[in-house]
């Protein structure tokens, strides 16, 4: 993925300061950058705060340096009681230190992303007396930002999902980077081995930037059926070891790559998490989507609900008779796909101006 970001270094700006949970690599960070962009719009300078282990390869990519704080993390919507509690633990003192950072960088407001993110982000924030946004989609952040801060809710936050009351509280779908709709096909093409067949439909299988066994494991029984399509494996491993499930003939695996937007120029049906950027990426460029249930640690945010008629929900064991039935109704679910598309799209700029908003008024 590219992604170009406007700073404003001349005249007036406001400066944001993005505190981003996990390791700077796929969702989280896409979040962040995504909203940034948008910021930039509006004449504001955004710097990040990743963790001090984050590799940050997506910044790296992109020519983005950042500062590093401490943000532990819980496990998001797989956090049990001991996760929960080492995390508690160090929050104390990543909330402290992440203060210092703030009155070393002076922001004007402080935008916390997802899970320990938006929790440091968010509680330092309030002990520094700085305007803070939380965007919101696990059951900590929920419960925590919502009751000292002005909140974002994603998709996959029990949030959306409700009708709300709370002016401080809003719900946007995940900002994706207007600019995925501009892919390329013939240069995607390129990308492709000689085993593609462009007269073939196209899978893509992807658990995002990072790719899960069980979502490997799926590719590998693909690859084993008996379904007619090329089928497109994407995401650097968790393991290495999961590598063995792509001694297929019948797959394609591409890895990690960062020319995702011409890719879905190629891309027929797109089998992912429930969860994640890359359902709304789908939304938008009008690709159905089968979503394949509890790739990342059992987690279930009911997406199909979110994205009605667009979206499949499939298990293990009967994905290829759900991507059988998606085939058989592609042109309906694309067509519901587009209903969302729009308002997708919009994201960016709706989070961008709950937090132009905010920040003005200090």
């Amino acid at each position: 993925m590219i992604y170009i970001l406007k700073i404003i270094f001349e005249g007036d700006y406001i400066k944001a300061l993005f505190v981003v949970t996990g390791r700077g690599i796929g969702g989280d960070a896409v979040i962040a950058i995504n909203i940034a962009n948008a910021l930039s719009e509006y004449d504001f300078q955004c710097e990040f705060a990743l963790d001090h282990t984050a590799q940050g390869l997506l910044f790296k990519k992109n020519g983005i340096e950042w500062h590093k704080t401490g943000i532990p993390q819980a496990g998001g919507h797989s956090a049990t009681k001991k996760t929960l509690v080492n995390a508690c633990l160090k929050t104390g003192k990543a909330v402290i230190e992440t203060v210092k950072m703030f009155r070393k960088i002076n922001p004007d407001i402080v935008v916390g992303v997802i899970g320990g993110g938006a929790v440091v982000g968010c509680l330092a924030a309030k002990l520094a007396n700085i305007p803070s946004v939380g965007v919101l989609n696990t059951p900590i952040d929920v419960k925590i930002c919502t009751r000292i801060t002005t909140t974002v809710a994603l998709p996959e936050s029990k949030l959306f999902q409700m009708d709300l009351h709370d002016r401080n509280i809003h719900k946007a779908y995940s900002p994706v980077n207007p600019d995925i709709v501009i892919g390329n096909r013939e240069n995607a093409l390129k990308h492709m081995p000689e085993a593609y067949d462009k007269n073939k439909p196209t899978i893509l299988i992807s658990s995002g930037s990072t790719l899960f066994e069980k979502m490997a494991i799926a590719a590998s029984n693909l690859g084993k059926g008996g379904i007619n399509a090329n089928i497109l494996v994407v995401g650097h491993p968790l393991e290495e070891e999961y590598m063995k499930y792509f001694d297929n003939s019948n797959l394609i695996y591409l890895g990690y790559i960062d020319w995702i937007k011409d890719m879905y120029k190629i891309v027929d049906i797109a089998v992912g998490t429930d969860d994640g950027i890359m359902i709304h990426e789908a939304m938008a460029l009008r690709i159905p989507v089968v979503t394949l249930l509890g790739v990342k640690y059992g987690r279930y945010h009911n997406l199909a609900a979110v994205f009605k008629d667009a979206v499949l929900e499939s298990e293990l064991e009967n994905l290829e008779d759900v991507l059988e039935n998606a085939f058989a109704n592609i042109d309906e679910m694309k067509q519901n796909a587009g209903k969302y598309g729009g308002d997708v799209l919009k994201s960016s700029d709706k989070i961008a101006r709950i937090i132009c908003a905010l920040a003005k008024q200090k």
